[in-house]
């Protein structure tokens, strides 16, 4: 049995879930006929970056790994307890990364649906403890958040090619260090989207390149209750699930083997969320 919410409109056309899968009211009109379009607004732009070959797409100054190190210590001490607390937080399925500890000894990249203020939060408490550098839209770090963007983690991914040398440079350190990447193949976030939309596909090439085994994550909601209503009426609670690795074929055709790996990760994601019927396929041209 699977219920039908089409009557949320177009972007949830077809969708259909398990009877004990909870669907939250949307938070907002969300597109029906582009998955890919940027609904969270620049917050208030208060800088003017030029995200050219010039830009330390790796910053290895002093400032910024004293900076680094205080956000991450305020993300695992204070954000962690807190996403608990407030959104109610449960983590399924964490075992499988302790099981694969052997496998993502040369570093891991992770994915996520992108549905939430905080789910690159969820992200890192699903891996307890572990850093993660993230491949992140160049504008936003002009914003009000662009501080706390860059120093968790994040770098800008440039919009010219002439740049992409050094953003792809920064990355090949990162690699050669065994870092942890993670990306979010949905490129921007709907919040509270039940459904899960198409994959970009530069985030398994990007895995296939580095031979990094893909952990794929979702993110799915509860129902608000109990002592919890304190906090907000409406949001509803998170679980993030933690599925098994996806290991790239690095002897298969870089084309095949990057198609293959995000409709894995897609079809094992919608499994976890307990999604009958997607809008969305895995890609779209």
């Amino acid at each position: 049995m699977s219920k039908d919410y089409s009557s949320f409109g177009p972007a949830y056309r077809n969708f259909r879930v398990r009877e004990d899968v909870f669907v939250p009211e949307p938070s907002a009109e969300f597109p029906g006929d582009n998955p890919f379009a940027r609904m969270t607004p620049i917050r208030e732009k208060t800088k003017d970056i030029k995200f050219d070959e010039t830009y330390p797409y790796l910053d290895k100054s002093m400032k910024f790994k004293i900076w680094h190190f205080i956000i991450y210590c305020v993300a695992w001490f204070l954000a962690f307890p807190v996403n608990r607390i407030r959104y109610g937080l449960k983590i399924e399925g964490r075992e499988k990364i302790r099981q694969n500890r052997k496998l993502f000894a040369h570093g891991a990249m992770t994915i996520c649906n992108h549905v939430h203020r905080w789910d690159m939060i969820c992200v890192l408490q699903a891996m307890r403890y572990r850093k993660s550098w993230i491949p992140m839209y160049a504008q936003a770090f002009n914003g009000k958040d662009g501080f706390l963007m860059k120093h968790i983690g994040g770098i800008a991914i440039p919009d010219n090619l002439s740049s992409l040398r050094k953003f792809n440079e920064a990355f090949d350190e990162l690699h050669a260090d065994n870092q942890w990447i993670h990306i979010f193949p949905e490129s921007c976030s709907w919040y509270y989207y039940a459904p899960l939309r198409p994959f970009k596909i530069g985030a398994f090439n990007m895995a296939f390149r580095y031979s990094l085994p893909v952990i794929p994550m979702i993110i799915t909601f509860r129902p608000r209750t109990g002592w919890r209503r304190l906090f907000s009426k409406g949001d509803p609670l998170l679980t993030i699930h933690v599925g098994d690795p996806i290991v790239p074929d690095t002897k298969a055709p870089r084309k095949e083997e990057a198609a293959r790996m995000r409709d894995t990760a897609h079809n094992a994601m919608l499994e976890m969320a307990g999604i009958v019927s997607n809008p969305w396929p895995s890609s779209i041209a």
